[in-house]
């Protein structure tokens, strides 16, 4: 176990105001309320037998905005709230203002106390804890940095919890593989955080590919803007103290252990091997996804990447990855190309020749035998290029269900038992090409993937990387 050099605090429910014969008294209270219909209590109010009980465990910027998201949802009730960081600054990160443990607790409570609900919400600092103790607990969303994703989850479904990860599903292949496996076995709605799957884009990409609007598809770019800044190149040699209210051992979890240092954390974990899949799986998982979808790709035959600004442990700044997948279903053999740390293909002569190709830094352009199709990241906004195109394009029936939002899709999913449109079956392949790609940054050569032996069959370099390096006691 990690040495921790700040002060010691047991792993024991943060119950705020609230004692736990207090919290006992109001799931008493609450008890002979759930078998009221919906119609009793008026239109537009929701029946207390209708409430999904969700635990949030990664309570970092991610897991903040998805706390916000689920209190917009009327039939959600977030009982519980799990991280090893009571509080951290997010002010130098996309996030701003401050998250952790805490900073949502405070959030959800007054959330609760401003619309009259009677629940309380307890904070944990081990998930584990909070997974053996709230036993009326419907759901749980995993918003954890990457290297604990896969234990999270697995330790969730295996306790038949319907759950929702955050992209990566998992940090590397093997984990997951039997995440995945497990979500099958589990049969509980599973939903990864991929949110512009359920946007109107992705269906619109879909289905003007599958129309033929531009013929058989044979290039796609997709592309991604500068991420975090890369500072470390290797592991700091100093060490700090841990910042008052961060248990350190919990928050590496199953990474190797190492002494705390701010270079890892809070957000640039990311750039980490043994924490995340740097800015391949921040935004690949978003901006390939219409790729994956929309040409209904499996697993690449061959990835090769070509990067700068690696460090000894941690991803490039800037790199190009390309993946090469074979024919399937009718359509012909495809490369998808990946950009990112500001790298972009360059514009195609069907744009104007002033206008960038993304003004957001982020998007996917499909190149087929007869147009191409320009879209930004997240599946947002696709149109034909030139404009003449689109505007004589005839648009096919809308033939593909949509959402009315990731989270709701989830949520009404674990109601109705049908799966999420992004659910961990459905991703799976999706995720394991992207971490294919994370490991051909690493190893520096062509990697040739065997699906029916399920590893690479030109090294054992890159082999190793397919399964984590847990330390004793963690695994999926």
């Amino acid at each position: 176990m990690a040495q921790q050099t700040g002060k010691k605090r047991k792993a024991t429910p943060d119950h705020g105001p609230e004692n736990s014969g207090r919290r006992e008294f109001f799931r008493a209270a609450a008890a002979p309320f759930f078998l009221l219909p919906r119609h009793v209590l008026g239109a537009g109010t929701t029946a207390p037998s209708d409430r999904i009980h969700v635990a949030l465990i990664g309570a970092g910027g991610q897991g903040k905005v998805n706390a916000r998201a689920l209190l917009q949802q009327p039939d959600v009730r977030i009982v519980a709230v799990a991280d090893p960081n009571e509080q951290a600054d997010y002010n130098r990160f996309y996030y701003k203002g401050t998250a952790g443990r805490l900073p949502v607790l405070a959030m959800i409570r007054e959330d609760s106390q401003r619309r009259g609900i009677q629940m309380p919400c307890t904070g944990y600092v081990d998930f584990r804890e909070l997974l053996d103790k709230e036993k009326a607990l419907d759901a749980v969303l995993v918003a954890t940095p990457d290297h604990a994703h896969g234990v999270v989850t697995m330790a969730a479904l295996l306790r038949n919890k319907h759950v929702y990860t955050e992209k990566p599903l998992c940090r590397t292949i093997q984990e997951t593989r039997k995440v995945v496996e497990a979500a099958r076995v589990a049969k509980v709605a599973t939903q990864m955080g991929n949110f512009g799957r359920s946007g109107e884009g992705m269906q619109l990409f879909c289905e003007w590919i599958r129309d033929g609007a531009i013929g058989p598809v044979r290039e796609v770019h997709a592309w991604a803007a500068p991420g975090l800044a890369y500072e470390w190149k290797q592991r700091p040699r100093e060490t700090m103290p841990v910042p008052e209210g961060l248990n350190w051992d919990l928050w590496l979890g199953p990474a190797r252990s190492r002494p705390y240092h701010n270079a890892y954390a809070p957000v640039t974990w990311r750039l980490w091997h043994d924490f995340g899949v740097g800015s391949l799986g921040d935004y690949a998982c978003h901006h390939l996804d219409p790729a994956f979808q929309a040409l209904r790709l499996g697993y690449p035959s061959t990835i090769e990447a070509a990067s700068y600004g690696a460090g000894e442990e941690t991803y490039p700044t800037a790199s190009l990855v390309y993946f090469d997948f074979p024919s399937r279903q009718g359509m012909p053999p495809v490369r998808v190309t990946w950009y990112d740390g500001g790298l972009a293909p360059p514009s195609p002569p069907e744009l104007e020749s002033l206008r960038r190709i993304s003004r957001s830094g982020h998007g996917i352009l499909f190149v087929g035998d007869k147009g191409k199709i320009l879209g930004g990241g997240w599946a947002e906004s696709p149109r034909l290029i030139p404009e003449a195109a689109m505007q004589a394009y005839r648009r096919p029936p809308k033939t593909l269900p949509r959402f009315s939002g990731h989270h709701r899709n989830w949520l009404d999913c674990i109601k109705n038992g049908q799966k999420p449109c992004a659910s961990f079956e459905e991703v799976g392949k999706m995720v394991e090409a992207i971490l294919m790609g994370a490991i051909a940054e690493r190893v520096n050569e062509k990697l040739y993937w065997n699906e029916e032996q399920m590893l690479f069959t030109n090294t054992g370099t890159a082999n190793a990387f397919l399964k984590p390096d847990f330390r004793e006691g963690w695994t999926v």
